[in-house]
């Protein structure tokens, strides 16, 4: 006859038998010790990295264009000693001026609205300085717009100006080389805004002129015409 020790120590391995199982269930569906759900969790982490490194974009154009090869031919060409020395682009600032707005205000609306179209940058208003009876201009008065561009937005405005609208100008014989103020930068004048693909002709209400200006870090001319030529500005010979 089996005593009550012996029916303890049979009772014992059937728990055990019985834990098992459980603890198994557990694992499988996410509940299992740290170890098991950091496994389960580093896939989904590592698909996220994918996802944000591919949808990263690509540098612009003439940014590539000018530390792949501009850069070194100028140096190359100037024999500069230091890769500072090598003149590079800071700015280009666009600026209309609209004196018919003392009289029709409204066109300083879709002038910054076409501006903003072109540039791919929410330009500002400027205004008058002073008071000039002759104009009827009174100081404060909004009488035109302007934006700087600088960085990705400045090297991908360069090269939609430079492959896109500049070959749209009616009878277009090259730019002029000469409007270069004596220390590297240059000054380009277009007289349409409709060269520019971003606009849609039927929505412009009056044809507005702008001033476009290149900033430069050479100091002298020749440096400065050599580095816009390098991306293919066309200047008259």
């Amino acid at each position: 006859m089996a005593t009550k020790e012996d029916k303890k120590g049979a009772e014992k391995p059937e728990k055990k038998a019985e834990a098992k199982p459980k603890a198994e269930k557990a694992h499988a569906a996410g509940g299992g010790d740290k170890k098991g759900g950091g496994a389960a969790k580093k896939p989904a982490a590592a698909e996220e990295h994918k996802k944000s490194t591919a949808s990263a974009p690509e540098p612009p154009r003439f940014k590539v264009k000018y530390r792949s090869d501009v850069a070194p031919a100028l140096r190359k060409q100037f024999d500069y000693k230091n890769v500072m020395e090598i003149p590079r682009l800071q700015k280009i600032v666009v600026n209309m001026g609209l004196g018919e707005a003392v009289s029709n205000p409204k066109i300083i609306e879709s002038a910054v609205a076409e501006m903003a179209q072109f540039t791919g940058q929410k330009p500002i208003v400027t205004k008058s300085k002073k008071a000039i009876a002759n104009f009827k201009l009174r100081a404060g008065l909004s009488i035109g717009a302007m934006v700087t561009l600088r960085r990705d937005r400045m090297w991908e405005f360069f090269d939609r100006l430079v492959n896109l609208a500049l070959p749209r100008v009616r009878d277009f014989k090259g730019i002029s080389p000469k409007a270069f103020d004596g220390r590297g930068n240059y000054s380009l004048g277009m007289r349409e805004q409709i060269v520019f693909p971003e606009i849609d002709y039927d929505k412009v209400d009056k044809i507005k002129g702008m001033n476009i200006s290149f900033v430069t870090t050479a100091k002298t001319d020749e440096e400065g015409r050599a580095l816009l030529q390098a991306f293919g500005m066309p200047f008259r010979s």
